[in-house]
């Protein structure tokens, strides 16, 4: 197998999977509070507390997938340009 069919191949295989996990879950964990919704924070004695709600996934813990959101929108403007 020459290394550029073994490179489109693999190209291939990783484009398919990635489809195949934003059709499954469109939505991933918040990369900023890793899926909490939320900062940890500690006290002055050093014991674990909920910090400030995350202003990226609004306290959710999950985000849309870049593959996800691609779709939304050319599913949108597919949509809009056949109406």
């Amino acid at each position: 197998m020459t290394p550029a069919l073994f490179a489109s191949a693999f190209l291939l295989l990783v484009t398919l999977g990635y489809t195949g996990l934003c059709a499954a879950s469109p939505f991933g964990n918040c990369s900023k509070c890793r899926g909490m919704g939320h900062a940890i924070t500690t006290d002055r004695k050093g014991k674990a507390r909920r910090g400030k709600d995350c202003r990226r996934c609004k306290a959710t813990g999950k985000r849309i997938r870049v593959g996800r959101h691609l779709y939304n929108i050319a599913a949108r403007l597919h949509r809009d340009g056949t109406r």
